[in-house]
């Protein structure tokens, strides 16, 4: 196992929740939840901070693959946004690599722990952005330990338009 706190994004339309585990990479806890930014200029300035506050090996972005494991319009945003945020973070001097991870259930699975703890999801949109970045940071910890190697596929930064219409 890497030693090193990384970070986890579960990347939505109005909101991006964002969790971190500890340096040794035993447990993920909710961070906070940013604004998405549709211009992508404070979200990805945000959570690059984050990376830097706790100085992050890497941020992990959920992939949100549908059941059959196949790409949604949702799956072509957030690797978008990991390409985005790659290109920023490789212009950092220490800046935190950056990986796709399967996220399929992440949410449906964070909605049934806060019901299970008696939380109101419906009014809990923001908490459970943060526990669904949990969910995809804690499996990419739990899968990384069981294999002995990183969880998902690195993100290269996007060079220009053609890149982004490729993934």
């Amino acid at each position: 196992m890497r030693r090193g706190t990384r970070l986890a994004v579960d990347v939505g339309k109005a909101r991006i929740g964002v969790a971190r585990c500890d340096p040794h990479g035993m447990l993920a806890t909710p961070l906070e939840t940013v604004q998405r930014d549709g211009g992508g200029a404070t979200d990805l300035a945000r959570i690059l901070a984050l990376a830097e506050e706790f100085e992050a090996i890497e941020v992990v972005v959920g992939l949100p693959l549908n059941l059959r494991g196949e790409r949604t319009p949702s799956t072509d945003d957030a690797v978008r946004f990991a390409e985005r945020l790659a290109a920023r973070a490789s212009a950092a001097p220490q800046g935190p690599a950056v990986r796709l991870v399967d996220e399929r259930l992440s949410t449906v699975s964070a909605q049934g722990q806060l019901r299970q703890a008696g939380k109101n999801t419906k009014n809990s949109r923001s908490v459970i952005d943060q526990a669904a970045a949990v969910v995809i940071l804690q499996h990419a910890l739990d899968v990384e330990r069981a294999r002995g190697e990183a969880p998902g596929r690195a993100v290269e930064a996007a060079t220009g338009p053609e890149e982004e219409t490729r993934s």
